[in-house]
This record gives structure tokens, sequence and C-alpha cells, in this order.
């Protein structure tokens, strides 16, 4: 199946995000009220109990190292939006330099990950799993280390969550996020 690559960039550039409706069938382009961004300030956050995790240097981090074991972790829950129609968007992006895969390792085993696409200064997470307890903390704290030290103004996470909050993310009404979104796709940042 053939997708229009700028096309798509193009959509999230201006704020919308890909989702497949529950039954799975049916792909659409969604945006919402207000944004869930990760902050890449000193109002980032984590548990005291993920320090000794990671004062531990049990996981190592990768991008890119394994794409599909990433997308396919992401998408194997009972309820997901993420569609065969949707995998092979990201494969299709993924081609194109756009989506990365941000990966935990203990050893020589994927232990977690994260999905995004980058535009510009804009890490646009999609979705995240963890095969190994901690493992996906891990890798958002050294993912926004990895963000701060190449420039990126943006860490959106899209949709607020209890899990999400514990890392310090915090809400943004929709004009003001296309306002800061529009400032970090005309950044010249790269996660690689």
């Amino acid at each position: 199946m053939q997708f229009n690559v700028p096309t798509i960039i193009e959509g999230y550039a201006q704020g919308y995000f890909l989702m497949a409706d529950e039954s799975g069938k049916e792909l659409g382009w969604y945006s919402s009220r207000e944004r869930a961004l990760i902050p890449l300030d000193d109002r980032f956050r984590y548990p005291r109990s993920l320090q000794r995790i990671l004062n531990q240097d049990r996981f190592t981090t990768a991008i890119n190292q394994d794409f599909a074991a990433v997308l396919e972790g992401c998408a194997n829950r009972t309820t997901t939006w993420i569609s065969p129609e949707l995998k092979e968007i990201y494969w299709a992006l993924y081609r194109a330099g756009v989506a990365h895969s941000f990966e935990t390792w203990d050893g020589d085993q994927l232990a977690g990950g994260i999905l995004g696409i980058t535009i510009g200064g804009a890490f646009i997470g999609e979705s995240m799993f963890y095969r190994i307890p901690e493992s996906s903390k891990v890798a958002m704290v050294k993912l926004v280390e990895r963000l701060r030290s190449r420039h990126f103004l943006l860490f959106d996470a899209q949709i607020m969550n209890p899990h999400l909050e514990r890392f310090g993310a915090y809400i943004l009404p929709n004009p003001e996020y296309k306002t800061l979104l529009k400032r970090a796709v005309n950044c010249r940042c790269s996660l690689v």
C-alpha cells in the first residue's frame, strides 16, 4: 500500500495525529482541545525509586535498533488504536527517517521502548511498551536527556494519563500548542 508521506508529515506538523477507531478498520486524523507535553526543562521529574534503577545501569539504550519489535510491542494489546494500516504508515515514516524507536535493552534482550515521530525539533510520542518492568520509564528519562542534548523544543505525549503526570507532564491548550509546534517544526534537530 502506498502512502503520501509528505501529506502525513504535514498533518502531524499541523497538530493532528492518526489513530484507528475501536474496530481497527477506520483510520482517521484527530486533534484535541489540549495536549499533554513532557517538559524538556527543569519541570521534568521522575520517581525516586527510578533513580535507583538508573544508577544500576542495567539497561542500555538504542535508537532504531529494532523498530519492528517496538512497533509490535506498542500494538500488541487487547485493545489497540495501532491498526495494520497504521503500522504500514509507521513503516513508511520510518523509511523516510521520520518515525523512530527509542529502545531500552537488557543485554541482548529488548526490554521496552517508545515509538515516536520527529519533525524538526518536535518529538511526537505515539506509544510505549515494556517487557521488563521499569524499562519504559528508563526509556522516558533517557529520551528526555537525548532530546535536551539535541535541542528539541517539544515532546508531545498527546493525551494525559497518571503515568505521564509522574514525569511532570502538563497540559497545554491547543492554540498555545500549535504556536509551540510551529516553532519546533522549523528547528533543525535530529534524534539520531
